[in-house]
C-alpha cells in the first residue's frame, strides 16, 4: 500500500487526531483543508517533511482530484454545523468517492454522524445521509463511521457549556432529556486507523458511542458539579429556544441554529443492534475519566477541585 494519505478536514477537531495517529503509523500525510494555515504547526506532530497542509476544498472538483492523486488511503473528517449541508456534507463525500477510485485510492474511510436519516426534518442530518449514499455508490469499499457527540480537550461541547457555567447565573436546558453517547475523540481517530488496516471493515457502516448513555441535563450537571459552578438550571421551552435560534442565524456563527434545536430534539445514541466500538476490537473511554482533566481551566478557584489535595 502507498504510505500516502489524504485527510480532508484534518486542521479540525477530529482531523487532527487522525493526522497524528496516521503519522506515528509512518504515513506521509496530507492535510487537506480550506484554510491551509488552519494546518500551520501540524508538522510537529510527525517528522521532516512527513506532514503537509494543503488547500482542498471538498466542493472543489480539481482540489479534490489533486488532493487524492498518488495516495494509498484517504479519510473524510469534514462536517459543519451551519452553512451549505448539501454541497459540504451531501455531495462532498461523493466526489471524494468518486475522484479517489479514479486515482487508484485503496482504502476511504468517512466521518458521517449517527442520526444520518434521508428522511430526517433537519438539513444537516438529510446531508449525512446523502452523503453517505454517495460515497459508497462511488466507493462500495469505504468504510463509515458514525459517532455521537465526541469530546476531547479542544471540543465544541464540554468547554462551551463550561465557559457559559463561568459568565452566566444559570444553565438554560433544551429538551434536557434528549439521551447522547459521548464518544472520545482518540477512539474515533483509532477506529479510522483500525478501518484502513482491517479488509473487514470495507463497505460497513459502524456508529460509534462511548460506554455511557446520558441525558442532556446529566451532561450539564456534571458540568456543573467538575467545575464547581452552582447554577440554577432553566428550561428552555421549545418555542422560545426556536425563536431564538432564528435569531442567532443572523450571526456569522451562531450558537445556536434552527436545524441544531432540531437535532437536540431526537436522541443520539448507538442504534440496536449496530455495528460498533465491539466490533472494531476498540474499548472506549469515559466522560467521567477523561472530560474532568481539560475542564481544571474553567474550576472555581482554578485547576484543583475545592479541598483536593495539594
Amino acid at each position: 500500500m502507498r504510505k500516502v494519505a489524504t485527510v480532508f478536514g484534518g486542521s479540525g477537531f477530529i482531523g487532527r487526531h487522525v493526522v497524528q495517529r496516521l503519522a506515528r503509523e509512518d504515513w506521509v500525510v496530507r492535510v487537506a483543508t480550506r484554510d491551509p494555515l488552519g494546518a500551520h504547526g501540524m508538522h510537529t506532530m510527525g517528522r521532516v517533511g512527513q506532514i503537509a497542509g494543503l488547500a482542498a476544498d471538498v466542493t472543489d472538483e480539481a482540489a479534490v482530484a489533486r488532493a487524492v492523486e498518488g495516495a494509498g488511503v484517504v479519510v473524510n473528517c469534514v462536517g459543519i454545523l451551519h452553512g451549505k449541508f448539501d454541497a459540504v456534507q451531501g455531495e462532498g463525500p461523493a466526489r471524494i468517492g468518486r475522484l479517489s477510485q479514479a486515482a487508484g485510492v485503496e482504502r476511504v474511510v468517512h466521518i458521517s454522524a449517527i442520526g444520518a436519516d434521508a428522511a430526517s426534518p433537519s438539513a444537516y442530518a438529510r446531508s449525512k445521509a446523502a452523503g453517505e449514499a454517495g460515497l459508497l455508490a462511488a466507493f462500495p469499499r469505504a468504510t463509515i463511521l458514525r459517532p455521537s457527540i465526541v469530546f476531547g480537550e479542544a471540543d465544541h461541547f464540554f468547554n462551551r457549556f463550561a465557559q457559559i457555567a463561568m459568565v452566566s447565573p444559570i444553565m438554560p436546558v433544551i429538551h434536557g432529556e434528549t439521551r447522547f453517547q459521548p464518544v472520545y475523540v482518540g477512539d474515533v481517530a483509532q477506529a479510522v486507523t483500525v478501518a484502513l488496516h482491517d479488509p473487514a471493515t470495507e463497505g460497513q457502516v459502524y456508529e460509534l458511542g462511548g460506554p455511557k448513555i446520558w441525558t442532556f441535563r446529566e451532561l450539564l450537571q456534571f458540568i456543573l458539579k467538575e467545575t464547581g459552578r452552582q447554577r440554577r438550571m432553566v428550561n428552555i421551552p421549545h418555542g422560545i429556544a426556536a425563536i431564538q435560534a432564528s435569531l442567532a442565524q443572523l450571526l456569522p456563527n451562531p450558537p445556536l441554529t434552527r436545524d441544531q434545536l432540531i437535532l437536540l430534539s431526537k436522541d443520539n445514541v448507538v442504534a440496536s443492534g449496530a455495528q460498533g466500538f465491539e466490533a472494531l476490537g476498540i474499548a472506549p473511554g469515559a466522560v467521567e475519566a477523561l472530560v474532568p482533566s481539560y475542564l481544571g481551566r474553567f474550576r472555581v478557584g482554578g485547576a484543583r477541585r475545592i479541598g483536593e489535595a495539594m
